[in-house]
Parts: C-alpha cells; structure tokens; sequence
C-alpha cells in the first residue's frame, strides 16, 4: 500500500521537475539577449525537461501496468544524447558565421582558437 504511494511521488516528482525545467527553457528563449545564450536555454533545460517528463512515464506504465517500454528508454538516451550536440554545433555555426557576443564584458577565448 504505501510503496504505491511512494511510486506516485516520485512519479509526480520527476513530471513536475521536467514541466519546472521546459517552462524556465521557454521563459529563457524569450528573455536571454543573444543566439547562445538562448541556445543554451533551448538546449540544456529542455533537455532535462524532456527526459524527465519520459522517465516519469516510464515509470508510470512500469509500476501501474508492468510494461518496461524500450521506446521510452530510447527517447531518452536520444534526447540526452543529441540535444546538446545539436546546441554546440548551432552555436559554433553562428560563431563561425559572425554572430556577435552579447556585451562588452564577455571574454572569448574561442576567437584565439580559430587564429591558430
């Protein structure tokens, strides 16, 4: 009886980090100044948004149904994996293609890379 109850938090607990993570990723697209720092709230908060909204269903049909879902275990090995890869290589691109950093304060240590 009360592992049930315990299965429902941690269930509830991971749905609601990964709605808390993908509204703070919407928030930051719309307020953050630049490409890459809105690159960065698209990329990594999503991201974990979107894996724990499917570890909570995973969990959800493993303990309310007993079905271990090989689909959901690889969407979130796929969003894990491609999401931030897919950040760095649009970022770069918009390096490389001239975008400007945001402010005056920023250091870029990548423009002394390229020289090389």
């Amino acid at each position: 009886m009360w592992i049930e109850a315990i299965w429902d938090i941690v269930i509830i607990i991971f749905m609601l980090s990964g709605t808390f993570f993908i509204v703070s990723s919407s928030i930051g697209i719309l307020r953050f100044p630049d490409v890459y720092t809105r690159l960065h709230a698209a990329t990594k908060s999503s991201t974990l948004g979107v894996a724990g909204i499917m570890i909570s269903a995973f969990l959800f049909m493993y303990v309310e149904h007993n079905i271990v879902s090989g689909k959901l275990i690889l969407g979130i090995i796929f969003v894990l994996l491609t999401a931030p890869v897919s950040g760095h290589m649009i970022s770069r691109a918009a390096y490389r293609s001239g975008v400007k950093l945001w402010g005056n304060s920023v250091k870029d240590d990548y423009h002394k890379q390229l020289d090389k």
